[in-house]
């Protein structure tokens, strides 16, 4: 019987979760109440409150899952490309895997509101793109080393580059409803670095 309350529990705390995700990427954080929430997945706001205290904690708890997934998501890619340009063409997929769900990333969204996120949650944005540009490094130095890839700067400025060029091409391709506007400027970007190595 227990058990069985424990999943109950760990279904609506992830139906929450669910819910609050989708929301801040299409409205952003400050774009949505508890009530929205509740209102949502069927719950009272007590019960909202049971399993995040507060709209910081479920902010929190969102960045937290969603870091993990996309990491996740880099282990795997590591696991099944091969060399740095496909690594990177699979890094591109995973930002318009999401546009193409007719959302944004969810740390984008939340950078775009950034002073208005509580301390907790900043910092969490900064650790999902320092995380994700970490892995992009790895993976330029590699491919430079290799002579997949060809860039004069650091491999640390060029990662930086690239997570600015999609999240802004993200960005602008949303009013357009446009997906193949975002895929155009990152095949470029990313053509561009191997292009040079050939």
């Amino acid at each position: 019987m227990a058990e069985r309350e424990q999943e109950r529990e760990s279904d609506t705390r992830s139906r929450i979760l669910d819910v609050a995700e989708r929301l801040v990427q299409t409205r952003g954080f400050n774009g949505f109440s508890y009530a929205d929430i509740a209102a949502e997945v069927r719950v009272t706001r007590a019960s909202l409150h049971y399993h995040f205290a507060g709209k910081a904690e479920l902010g929190e708890a969102l960045i937290t899952r969603y870091t993990r997934r996309f990491t996740d998501a880099l282990a795997a890619v590591d696991e099944s490309a091969v060399d740095a340009p496909t690594r990177l063409d699979a890094y591109v997929g995973l930002y318009a895997d999401v546009l193409r769900g007719q959302r944004m990333c969810l740390c984008g969204m939340l950078a775009a509101e950034f002073e208005t996120l509580p301390k907790p949650m900043q910092d969490a944005v900064i650790r999902f793109f320092d995380e994700s540009e970490a892995w992009l490094e790895s993976v330029l130095e590699e491919g430079r080393q290799e002579g997949a890839l060809q860039f004069a700067e650091p491999a640390s400025e060029v990662a930086r580059l690239i997570v600015s060029s999609l999240e802004g091409a993200m960005l602008l391709a949303r009013p357009y409803g446009d997906a193949l506007r975002f895929q155009t400027a990152a095949s470029r970007l990313v053509a561009s670095l191997a292009r040079a190595a050939e």
